[in-house]
């Protein structure tokens, strides 16, 4: 069975450029001196970040840079990120964006995937990767200019940057700004725009294409029918631009209306997000679980309140029903839980504010359609019934052209109009999905498929337990048990007690064959830099001896 919500589609013109929709727009409504973005050196207005990214447009064509070539972004997070944003896709160019904090020789393999023509970069970040420039062989043929951002100040007795291989211009953005302005190209509302990289849960993200009208797409269905995003609106968020989870709700919808969003450089804490949530009268965050979990851990006097904030978001990772309770308890702000994808840019599943039904991922975004799918062997399986699950199938005008370089996989995944999802799901009579976790998550025990999910849940519950994850082990018998490597809420001792603690809990709300074998005790659960916790890495992890 299909759901969807009965209401007109969004709809763009031939001759569209998401600049022109998310930016330009709000300069000819009169709003060009609305503060648009904060960051830790100042406060920019819209017609500023316009300006920035003409300038930076203009630069790209001066270096030969057109429509449909790569242009690769990897800056913290800064107003210079926004207009390079803007700024790529004004000339018709194509973003892709990349994690700053990646490992140096990360970046090779990003610069030779993407085939960039240009090169949008921190300071600090091209002088470590220089060197390995000058050494990257095939991997930069394409390159043609690197832009330098400074969003700190140099180390004292810094050099200059070393200069790139030659045929590579170097510019500083101070040079971009005085360089040529161009305006908003004329693309197609189905031209390539951005690339945005999936999770890389096989250990190789590869990049989604999306089109410019994607991304009005999900802001129109989403962002103004379910988060009802406003021009009062000030945005924050914990994942960083480059997330494409981050690049809507911290970017993108807040511009679809002349709202503000808080930018900064350095990570995420407790601390940080109180601070700035008190200091800029947040009203929107964009969280994970583990942002959740870490407030809830952090000292009770250093606490302060989140009045300000009329919702949070949280998507990424499954939010645990005793996660949500515990948030709502301690600040009073509702969480809407929600799933998206790189696959379909944004969100498609969301709760909403007044109607969260906790352990829920709530209800279809208007414009999207979703079957649930039993895999009977044949090419399009058939409907799972009320609460049965099955393979999670979703449909909208948002859905990627295809995973760059990997045909097989395209073709696996976007069948015509569905994105057919790894992930598994059941609904109930009333509309809403449940996350069942991940077809490669599943536990077989006592030849029982279990999700590792339900059995987290009830071990959350426990008062010691601030985080967990559960994957399979093999005992000496050769059969699959769980094993829950668990992270300790501060003030209790992780010794065999309270591992026997633990088990005798999900003993009393599990049926026996759910219960964990073992319970392993870790400082933190290894996550993607996404938020994901990585199982196949738990899974690998040494095995040390506590309680079973």
């Amino acid at each position: 069975m299909s759901l969807a919500v009965d209401r007109p589609l969004p709809t763009f013109p031939d001759t569209f450029n998401l600049a022109e929709y998310f930016l330009d727009r709000r300069i000819l409504e009169g709003r060009g001196d609305r503060l648009a973005v904060i960051d830790d050196r100042g406060e920019y207005s819209y017609a500023h970040v316009q300006a920035q990214a003409e300038h930076l447009a203009g630069t790209l064509w001066q270096a030969g840079i057109r429509p449909e070539d790569r242009c690769l972004i990897g800056l913290w997070d800064c107003v210079e990120f926004a207009a390079s944003f803007f700024g790529i896709v004004k000339a018709g160019a194509v973003v892709a964006m990349v994690n700053p904090e990646l490992a140096d020789g990360d970046y090779q393999g990003y610069l030779s995937y993407t085939r960039c023509r240009a090169l949008i970069v921190d300071t600090a970040l091209y002088r470590r990767l220089a060197p390995l420039l000058h050494s990257a062989g095939e991997a930069i043929d394409c390159l043609r200019l690197i832009v330098l951002v400074d969003t700190q100040p140099a180390e004292p007795g810094a050099s200059s940057p070393v200069a790139p291989p030659d045929g590579i211009a170097l510019r500083t953005w101070d040079d971009v700004q005085r360089g040529p302005r161009r305006g908003t190209y004329a693309t197609s509302k189905d031209d390539p725009a951005v690339w945005l990289f999936t999770s890389g849960s096989t250990g190789k993200p590869k990049a989604a294409v999306h089109f410019h009208h994607d991304f009005a797409y999900n802001t129109e269905c989403y962002a103004k029918q379910v988060l009802g995003i406003r021009e009062d609106d000030v945005t924050l968020a914990v994942p960083k631009l480059y997330f494409g989870y981050a690049t809507g709700t911290n970017l993108l919808f807040p511009f679809s209306v002349g709202a503000k969003t808080v930018l900064y450089r350095d990570r995420w804490s407790p601390e940080r997000l109180f601070e700035q949530v008190a200091r800029h009268r947040a009203t929107l965050l964009t969280g994970v679980p583990t942002a959740m979990s870490r407030m809830l851990e952090a000292d009770p006097e250093r606490r302060r309140s989140l009045q300000p904030l009329r919702v949070v978001l949280s998507a990424g990772e499954a939010l645990p029903e005793e996660l949500y309770r515990r948030f709502l308890a301690a600040y009073g702000v509702e969480i809407l839980d929600g799933i998206g994808s790189a696959e379909l840019f944004h969100i498609y599943i969301s709760n909403r504010v007044g109607q969260v039904r906790p352990g829920s991922l709530g209800r279809l975004v208007p414009g999207y359609h979703a079957r649930i799918v039993r895999d009977d062997g044949s090419e399009w399986g058939r409907d799972a019934e009320i609460g049965e699950i099955g393979t999670l199938w979703v449909r909208g005008d948002s859905a990627a052209l295809c995973y760059w370089q990997a045909h097989e996989s395209s073709k696996k995944t976007l069948r015509g109009d569905w994105v057919v999802s790894g992930d598994l799901f059941h609904r109930d009579a009333e509309g809403y999905f449940y996350y069942d976790g991940r077809a490669d998550d599943l536990l077989k025990l006592g030849g029982i498929f279990v999700s590792p999910l339900e059995v987290e849940g009830a071990l959350l519950q426990h008062e010691a337990v601030l985080e967990v994850a559960v994957v399979g082990e093999e005992n000496a018998e050769g059969l699959i048990k769980g094993l829950a490597f668990v992270v300790p809420q501060s003030g209790h001792r992780p010794d065999e007690e309270l591992a026997r603690s633990i088990l005798a809990f999900g003993k009393s709300r599990l049926a026996h064959y759910k219960v964990p074998q073992r319970i392993e005790f870790v400082e933190a659960l290894p996550r993607s830099d996404r938020g994901k916790v990585l199982r196949r890495v738990l899974q690998q992890r040494p095995r040390g001896g506590s309680a079973s």
